[in-house]
């Protein structure tokens, strides 16, 4: 069993989460049950999805990471559209996606390094 607290991976998904909270909040409330609520969704389904790994085998973890991978995706993907519908300006866009992209390749190493 691992200590989820202690990685990397789970501190930097924490804070993406927290980000995209933040971003919901500027989103316009016909969203809310629309991109705010799948977007809040994800961004929480990656931490406490490697948190959920690390109670079990390296298998187990493997499994459990590539779900936070995909979850990243569907986050990847939700924001590409809300920057495209004008939602979100390029800036903060570029900044969140560059963010969220070195998050997978981090969960991406730590799930090819677990035995």
């Amino acid at each position: 069993m691992r200590n989820f607290r202690e990685l990397e991976i789970w501190k930097e998904a924490v804070n993406i989460s927290i980000k995209i909270y933040e971003l919901c909040k500027k989103l316009p409330k016909s969203e809310l049950y629309g991109l705010i609520s799948q977007m809040q969704r994800c961004s929480v389904s990656i931490p406490s999805n490697i948190a959920e790994g690390c109670k079990g085998s390296n298998k187990e973890l493997r499994h459990y990471l590539n779900i936070s991978l995909g979850s990243s995706f569907e986050l990847e993907t939700q924001l590409e559209i809300t920057h495209r519908v004008g939602y979100i300006p390029e800036l903060e866009y570029e900044a969140i996606v560059k963010e969220l992209s070195v998050l997978q390749k981090r969960i991406n190493a730590f799930r090819n390094s677990v035995g």
